[in-house]
């Protein structure tokens, strides 16, 4: 649940510092100290904390140049920021007695709906009025269009809600799969054993589960990016 830690408010408006806000300062000081800890000395043989910084950065440089093409490296920054953020809250929600500020909707849905607005915009200053012919897919009849076009700008206002609910809903099942069953083994005292065992197995899922989510949020903003860039 969302609690406040310092209440504000602007007039009517609610803008209280809350342990979501917190989780997310925090996922942020750690991805800032990541980097620049492991960036510092720059050492021939890397340290941990270095050879961690470059794999993030090779993985993410890999994934633009083969979805976006040569031309997507403007947008590097953006998409490394985004799998980062996504990723250490994923992974700091994994903690005990913590919060996973990427299960709550709001979070999620804020995050695809700036990929979808910086995707959109991007097509307008590269593509001008052209951008519409992506409504339209090359090859398809004329005839067609009356029914095509509209299934396509359905389908592309659509992506901010797809992308959210896909992160949030695996977010939120995990997290209360792991929850129920730690539930289970308080009520059966002696025989707690096997719901252990079981959040156990849950728990290491959960692990996969929260780097699996942050690749494919990340691979599906590099598409969109693609799509924004080659229109097709």
């Amino acid at each position: 649940m969302i609690e406040r830690i310092v209440p504000l408010h602007i007039g009517s408006v609610d803008i209280s510092y809350t342990n979501s806000a917190l989780l997310m300062t925090i996922a942020v000081a750690l991805i800032t100290l990541l980097l620049v800890a492991g960036t510092r000395r720059r050492a021939m043989v890397p340290s941990r904390l270095q050879s961690i910084a470059e794999m993030s950065y090779e993985f993410i440089a890999a994934m633009v140049d083969e979805n976006i093409g040569h031309e997507g490296i403007e947008f590097f920054p953006l998409v490394f920021s985004i799998f980062m953020f996504v990723l250490f809250g994923n992974m700091l929600g994994l903690i005990p007695y913590s919060f996973t500020f990427t299960s709550h909707i709001i979070v999620t849905f804020a995050l695809a709906v700036f990929v979808f607005l910086v995707a959109t915009l991007v097509a307008f200053a590269r593509h001008g009025i052209h951008f519409f012919s992506f409504f339209f897919p090359p090859g398809a009849p004329v005839f067609m269009a009356p029914i095509l076009v509209p299934i396509e700008i359905v389908s592309y206002l659509s992506r901010p809600v797809s992308l959210s609910i896909r992160l949030f809903a695996n977010m939120m099942a995990g997290h209360t799969m792991m929850a129920v069953f730690a539930g289970f083994t308080i009520t059966l005292g002696l025989f707690g054993f096997f719901p252990i065992a079981i959040n156990v197995a849950l728990f290491a899922l959960e692990v996969i589960v929260t780097a699996l989510q942050a690749y494919v949020f990340t691979i599906l903003t590099c598409l969109y990016l693609r799509d924004a860039v080659h229109l097709h």
